[in-house]
């Protein structure tokens, strides 16, 4: 509503000035820092004082004298030395806030499944569409928490532009072609000696990435031991998976599809659902990287070096300082960091290797040109057999399409890649692969949404039962380390906070059916776990903690999800007494909300109405964390007017309505914040 209000605002002073003054002008308003100045202010008389040569109060007086009635807007008044400062019709701010969206939610959120080139409207073939790749993890062992806060950042970003009405595909990138997936082949094959038929047996078992995990962290002693020996396997094994080759091959097929299928498990337990799995194999066999390769060389954007420590390697030159390049390998899951030594440096980055296997940045360009139409060529689609939580997933294959796979090759107006802060000189280099390429306009719609990692504070260490030393045990965080299995992994994570949930839910409730509870303290572990990571911005480095994710006071979900349990048991009430039968007019809001004590209820509504702002704000500045904020900020500002207002035994029937009808406005977008950012508001907890 907000934000509806102010662009018509807007659009009104724009035409005003124009017709007055013959200027097109760009309009800027602020929020006041104060509700006595108004709801919106503009600084644009002083940038017209600059070109009408006038003093900026004057203009803002003849401005605030002559503008026209702007529907919404009660008056426009001069502030400060030449501010323009707007205040709303608050009735029929009101009146929209309430009759928009309908109804409040009722015990359910609003999912937002995974679509097939769907807006929230429905098919939309001729908006443009908005690629958003997020999870990619390495299909070597099981997901953990740094991978879940991609994941939740990518799935909560594709909320948002959903609910701003954008088409959008959410890709995750399986590279089962990596050297990561080499290792673990490594491991079955050289180290524990068994048969391809073995593994796939294996692989069929409960928690096979957890056993991957473990044999992952083998690998790398294993390696450590001899690492001219390493090198040389992990090449050959490269090498036979990337061309389709023996048992090598085989068993990195089965380990991958294995492994996906695990993550997308995990995934589904926080409602994370995909429209394609997108595999590296077929960037391959499909030849699109052999497509990319010419147009590489052909342009002249690499070239094959013939001395140095290079030599026999097609690289692309680097022409600036790149800071700290020796410090970031190749892959998209951070921890492939020193898993290659590919011999890159801050000149030049290695696309082809000297014995003929491409590098991850080699095969992203390809698929990077592949996202934005610029390959000339297709995938084939198949569904993903182990579907979950009722979801279809497609994947690519190298055999002939489904007959009823979606077309995913429409171009993409814009390609949002959630990838490790860490990655950011190999998103950098695909970036500057396709410019080389003359994509200058697909370079710049590549948008790398990077986030810091994930560390534990020493408490929570602890409790996930690893021994700290004396000097570990008083540091801020525990960094961790998937290449030594030492890290939370996702799925333990989410059954100790449901099992931690689980058992308040049991005591404050116990007349709940065992389902009821369960379903309950899953609500609350993923809404605790999903905040957590959401609140903070994406730089910041984030020490997970148990005792503050859980807390029902703070900036946590749990309390966001409170004031909805309890704006929704006022309203029970309410009905059992038969108050919420007053009709509330925009006549009768309008006089409480500008009578003497009207300020904090006005404050609510506006706070309220101000969703759209919050999604805007994270739209344009790719910050989740805006939603987050204004979730806790309104949750915030209900209870202190919960505190405030005794709502039930308010004498006026019709103050009574209308602070009932407040309450339940703020139910409404409470929960539709909340699921945008994919977490669930309980009946009660």
């Amino acid at each position: 509503m907000y934000q509806a209000l102010t662009k018509r605002l807007r659009e009104a002073l724009a035409a005003h000035i124009q017709e007055k003054y013959g200027l097109d002008v760009a309009i800027v308003l602020e929020r006041p820092p104060k509700i006595e100045m108004g709801e919106a202010a503009s600084p644009v008389c002083f940038e017209l004082a600059k070109r009408l040569k006038k003093a900026p109060r004057l203009i803002a007086q003849e401005i605030a004298t002559s503008l026209r009635k702007v529907p919404g807007i009660a008056r426009v008044e001069v502030a400060g030395g030449g501010y323009l400062n707007a205040y709303f019709d608050r009735g029929a701010f009101w009146k929209a806030a309430t009759e928009r969206g309908g109804a409040a939610p009722q015990g359910v959120k609003p999912r937002v499944k995974a679509q097939i080139d769907v807006g929230p409207e429905g098919p939309t073939p001729k908006m443009a569409k908005i690629i958003v790749e997020h999870t990619s993890i390495n299909p070597n062992k099981a997901a953990h928490i740094g991978h879940v806060r991609n994941a939740v950042l990518g799935d909560t970003m594709v909320r948002i532009l959903r609910h701003a009405g954008k088409r959008v595909q959410i890709q995750n990138y399986i590279d089962n072609t990596g050297v990561q997936v080499a290792d673990v082949v490594i491991g079955f094959l050289r180290m524990e000696q068994r048969t391809p038929t073995n593994v796939m047996m294996l692989a069929r078992e409960p928690k096979f990435d957890y056993y991957c995990w473990d044999l992952y962290a083998k690998a790398t002693s294993f390696f450590a031991e001899d690492a001219e020996h390493a090198a040389q396997l992990r090449a050959e094994t490269l090498k036979a998976i990337e061309e389709n080759r023996g048992e090598d091959a085989e068993v990195a097929q089965v380990v991958a599809d294995a492994i996906v299928t695990c993550h997308l498990q995990t995934m589904a337990r926080l409602d994370i659902h995909y429209d394609l799995l997108a595999r590296e194999s077929e960037i391959l066999h499909l030849k699109f990287w052999d497509a990319a390769f010419e147009m590489l060389k052909s342009s002249g954007a690499i070239h094959l070096a013939t001395s140095g420590k290079m030599k026999g390697c097609w690289v692309l030159p680097w022409k600036q300082e790149v800071k700290e390049a020796e410090e970031v390998k190749e892959g998209k899951d951070s921890e492939a960091q020193n898993a290659e030594a590919d011999g890159e440096d801050e000149q030049d980055k290695i696309i082809v290797r000297s014995n003929g296997t491409v590098t991850y940045v080699g095969k992203d360009i390809a698929y990077q040109l592949w996202k934005f139409g610029l390959l000339g060529k297709d995938f084939y689609y198949r569904k993903w057999p182990s579907a979950t939580d009722g979801q279809t997933v497609w994947t690519t294959t190298s055999r002939n399409s489904a007959a009823d796979a979606p077309h995913f090759g429409e171009p993409a107006a814009t390609v949002y890649n959630v990838i490790d802060a860490r990655q950011a000189y190999p998103q950098d280099v695909v970036a500057e692969g396709l410019r080389r390429l003359g994509h200058a306009g697909a370079a710049e719609k590549s948008i790398h949404l990077s986030y810091a990692f994930v560390v534990l504070t020493p408490r929570c260490a602890a409790e996930m039962g690893y021994e700290l030393s004396a000097e570990d045990a008083k540091r801020p965080f525990i960094d961790m380390s998937g290449r030594k299995g030492f890290g939370v992994k996702a799925d333990d994570l989410i059954d100790k906070l449901e099992a931690a949930t689980l058992s308040e839910v049991q005591q404050r409730h116990p007349e709940m059916s065992k389902e009821e509870q369960k379903c309950t303290a899953h609500a609350i572990a993923v809404g605790a776990l999903r905040f957590f990571l959401l609140k903070f911005t994406r730089n910041a480095i984030i020490a997970f903690d148990f005792k503050d994710a859980l807390s029902f006071d703070g900036e946590t979900g749990p309390y966001c999800q409170y004031a909805v349990v309890r704006i929704r048991g006022i309203r029970r009430k309410g009905a059992e007494a038969s108050a919420t039968k007053v009709v509330v007019t925009p006549e009768t809001a309008g006089q409480l909300l500008a009578s003497s004590e009207g300020r904090d209820l006005w404050e609510l509504v506006l706070s309220a109405g101000s969703l759209d702002y919050a999604v805007d704000a994270a739209i344009a500045t790719q910050e989740p964390a805006f939603v987050a904020k204004y979730a806790f900020q309104l949750a915030q500002a209900f209870n202190n007017f919960y505190h405030k207002h005794h709502i039930l035994s308010e004498a006026d029937a019709e103050k009574r309505a209308f602070l009932l009808a407040l309450a339940e406005l703020v139910e409404k977008q409470l929960v539709m914040a909340l699921s945008l950012l994919g977490i669930e508001a309980p009946e009660k907890m």
